[in-house]
């Protein structure tokens, strides 16, 4: 038959289904048998798998193929960020700026409230770090320690830290899972980062205030001993410690504010910090250089203290970036052989409010996690599925973005077999079905961002606009980013929609 004429289908649910199920076999199986394998051979085996369903619904390998490699150009500008962002960890780890934060929330330690202050440091280090995985190896470890002599439930301590380590993580510009969903949506970093003020500020502020119910109820005494012996391991090494290490942080809000490109403001704070630790720190020029392609390192006597300080460098996002490439291929892969339109097509096909965009979304970023056993599939897949959607609605590109952290990058943790829920289990040694009920931050935002969305709260439109968590119209600062194309569309269906009366008008 000729190519002309040949004839292709879409994959049964059946069909639809075996590259999602592969993956989820071989990835349960891992954590079940504690094989310890990493997530990209099993990931890359599902693409090809998803090649062999294609080619029965009648796509060849080369169409297949492009359809891989363009998803993977879309997020190629991502893909750059995080790399980036390796350098900027390690120069903001080597002048002191990171372990400044640290060391001056220890500073400020309160014991009569524990939890939410473990909440609150946790998220102010996630936000320097921009790794919930590195505060739970460092502050986690610590405060796990200190809140069990303080004869609270480990199990709450727990969700404390992971609820303050991943709003941290959400809001932070150094994370690669933030910037991963602003560059899957195809909108702006810090178009990204101000969406989720929205929903994730006043989740974290319920859950603080639950933390604080908790603790003034159940904390019974206090050892400072580990926290103490952080802070003396953070003034030992570096040769110096003032506020003045704090500027580069606050120069990531300046570039936030005014809206710099994301790839120019992470060179420049990274150059920042490079600069710091040339003059306060008494780095060398081949220090730097060394220190962004490789990282930072320290030896010391202190466990804590060489988690926190031994990271940041080019290399170290490399693992994260070879996974990016191949679960977004993976995804391009599933939506052009129509894996995703025959499993969830009828279900799109309903959707016609924000409200239930949002529900749909999060609820399937929810189960790719859960299923694919991985955060970033939990991003990648429902942008490819519904950032069409969004600009038919008139939305925000960064409504997309918000939407698949509130949905993928919290719940990935509540999950036993993926690889963060594995991960922090082990490292705060409490099983993950026993912090989960205490995630509260982690419950609470994706409940929060529905509830709200029902009644039109919270709804970011396409020339700017948003309304409130009351559903009342502002006008906002400006549109968000979005692919040019795109924007025109859903400029477009928000004139449309606006006219038929469909959503509020400014």
């Amino acid at each position: 038959m000729s190519e002309k004429n040949k004839i292709v289908r879409l994959p049964n649910k059946v069909e639809a289904l075996i590259p999602i199920l592969f993956l989820l076999i071989v990835m349960i199986t891992n954590y079940a048998l504690g094989w310890g394998m990493d997530p990209h051979i099993p990931v890359t085996l599902a693409c090809a798998v998803a090649m062999i369903i294609g080619k029965l619904c009648g796509y060849n390998y080369k169409e297949m193929l492009a359809a891989g490699l363009e998803a993977v150009n879309q997020s190629l500008e991502a893909i750059i960020i995080i790399l980036l962002v390796g350098c900027l960890i390690g120069s903001f780890t080597a002048c002191g700026t990171i372990p400044a934060v640290v060391y001056y929330g220890l500073k400020l330690f309160t014991p009569d409230v524990f939890l939410p202050f473990v909440t609150v440091l946790c998220a102010v280090v996630g936000v320097a770090l921009g790794s919930a995985w590195t505060v739970t190896a460092t502050l986690g470890i610590a405060f796990m320690a200190i809140g069990t002599t303080m004869g609270l439930n480990p199990a709450l301590i727990a969700g404390a830290i992971l609820s303050g380590a991943c709003c941290g993580d959400k809001f932070s510009p150094l994370s690669d899972s933030t910037n991963l969903a602003a560059g899957s949506a195809q909108t702006g970093l810090f178009d990204h980062v101000a969406a989720m003020v929205t929903t994730t500020f006043p989740s974290v502020v319920i859950a603080t205030c639950i933390y604080a119910f908790f603790s003034l109820s159940e904390v019974q005494n206090y050892d400072p001993t580990l926290a103490n012996e952080l802070s003396a391991s953070i003034i030992h090494h570096y040769t110096y410690m003032s506020p003045i290490l704090l500027i580069p942080i606050l120069l990531i809000i300046v570039v936030a504010v005014i809206k710099m490109p994301a790839i120019p403001s992470v060179v420049l704070l990274s150059l920042i910090g490079c600069v710091f630790a040339l003059i306060f720190q008494g780095a060398g020029i081949s220090d730097c250089i060394e220190m962004l392609h490789y990282g930072y390192a320290a030896e010391s006597e202190n466990a804590l203290f060489t988690k926190l300080v031994n990271r940041g460098g080019m290399d170290s996002m490399l693992w994260t970036n070879n996974l990016v490439i191949v679960a977004v291929a993976f995804g391009g892969i599933l939506q052009k052989i129509g894996s995703v339109e025959s499993l969830l097509g009828g279900l799109i096909k309903k959707v016609k409010t924000p409200f239930q965009l949002v529900v749909v979304t999060i609820t399937t970023s929810m189960f790719c996690i859960t299923t694919m056993c991985d955060q970033y599939l939990g991003l990648i897949i429902p942008s490819s599925m519904y950032k069409n959607n969004f600009d038919e609605m008139g939305l925000g590109r960064n409504m997309l973005s918000r939407t698949l952290e509130d949905g993928g990058t919290l719940w990935s943790p509540l999950i036993p077999w993926s690889s963060c829920g594995a991960y922090h289990s082990a490292v705060l040694g409490v099983p993950t079905l026993s912090y989960l009920p205490f995630c509260f931050m982690n419950i609470i935002n994706p409940i929060y961002a529905i509830v709200t969305a029902s009644w039109g709260g919270n709804i970011l439109y396409a020339d700017g606009s948003r309304t409130n968590m009351f559903g009342k119209l502002k006008k906002g600062h400006g549109p968000a980013g979005a692919p040019e194309e795109a924007h025109k569309k859903a400029m477009k269906a928000l004139a449309e929609r606006r006219t038929a009366g469909l959503c509020k008008n400014v």
